[in-house]
């Protein structure tokens, strides 16, 4: 293997572009395979070494990042596992349980998710306390991720926002467990929010919707003798609060913990480039993001809803 790493780019969108820019500060030569205009120009200011129209035009390569809408992700990902190199491709894995499984089950060692909260700082620090119980045993997990509008037209709120938080509880539960419940919103034709429970010790709820004016990710660990947030993917510092036996009507003043270190879009792209090298694998696993869709899948389901797409 030579010393710069040739890493093809599947796609070079509004986040590929993101992608590249990282890749490249990473030393790799990066070709890249996209169609439009508007991505072939990001791709081209944001220097790739080659710009092709598909994926089949790419030359030899080390590894593949996949960056194109979620709908197409199987179809994409299927092609490029024919390589014989290892995969990174942005989350979800796909948007139906049994491609998501097919495709965990072809390359369970090639293939990859990139679940960037993962590898959020303040993620980290979360399950930490959980997985060291320094609060006491988790009762729980809560997210909420909202925001007005859903710039994705392949695919609708639950499949573009649901999968962090799944990830998430991954990271500090150690499992994605299983959908008890969950009610959806839907708006013309279109799921537009959704709210889900899950498991039931610990358990994990969720919230996700594109009909909220305000523009919110939390985290919440609850633990039997505390609760720590992470109130922002760009907060800079996790709130700690101690549990004073639940009969105070006013909150204890929070303990702040810094949160530093590299973005985490950065990093796990970092992860995948040092597997390149002989380093470990990156999170998640094929069969993890394949537990993250399946579970999506049965929110749906429970609300009522087709499995997969936009309702």
């Amino acid at each position: 293997m030579a010393d710069r790493l040739t890493v093809g780019l599947v796609g070079c969108g509004r986040w590929g572009r993101h992608i590249l820019r990282d890749l490249v500060s990473l030393g790799c030569d990066v070709p890249v395979a996209t169609k439009s205009s508007e991505s072939r120009k990001y791709a081209s200011e944001g220097g790739a070494s080659m710009i092709v129209d598909g994926h089949e035009q790419l030359p030899e390569l080390d590894g593949v990042v996949v960056a194109t809408p979620t709908d197409t992700h199987a179809s994409v990902i299927e092609a490029v596992l024919e390589r014989g190199v290892p995969v990174y491709s942005e989350k979800p894995l796909t948007c139906d349980a049994a491609s998501a499984a097919r495709l965990a089950s072809a390359a369970p060692e090639r293939l990859f998710v990139m679940d960037k909260w993962r590898y959020h700082p303040g993620v980290e620090m979360l399950a930490r306390i959980a997985r060291g119980e320094e609060l006491g045993p988790v009762l729980g997990l809560r997210t909420t991720r909202v925001q007005w509008g859903n710039p994705h037209p392949d695919v609708d709120t639950s499949w573009i926002f649901a999968p962090h938080d799944l990830s998430i509880a991954l990271e500090v539960l150690g499992d994605v467990p299983l959908a008890r419940s969950a009610v959806a919103e839907v708006l013309d034709g279109r799921v537009t929010g959704l709210v889900g429970l899950l498991g039931e010790d610990p358990w994990l709820a969720i919230e996700v919707s594109s009909r909220f004016t305000e523009y919110r990710r939390e985290i919440r660990l609850h633990c039997r003798d505390g609760v720590a947030i992470l109130n922002d993917g760009y907060s800079e510092h996790l709130s700690v609060l101690r549990d004073e036996g639940g009969r105070s009507l006013k909150a204890s003043e929070p303990e702040l913990r810094p949160i530093e270190g590299e973005l985490p879009l950065l990093r796990e792209l970092r992860a995948f480039v040092e597997h390149l090298k002989g380093g470990p694998p990156p999170r998640s696993s094929a069969a993890e993001g394949a537990l993250i869709v399946r579970r999506i899948a049965e929110l749906r389901t429970l609300a009522g809803l087709d499995e997969g797409g936009l309702t």
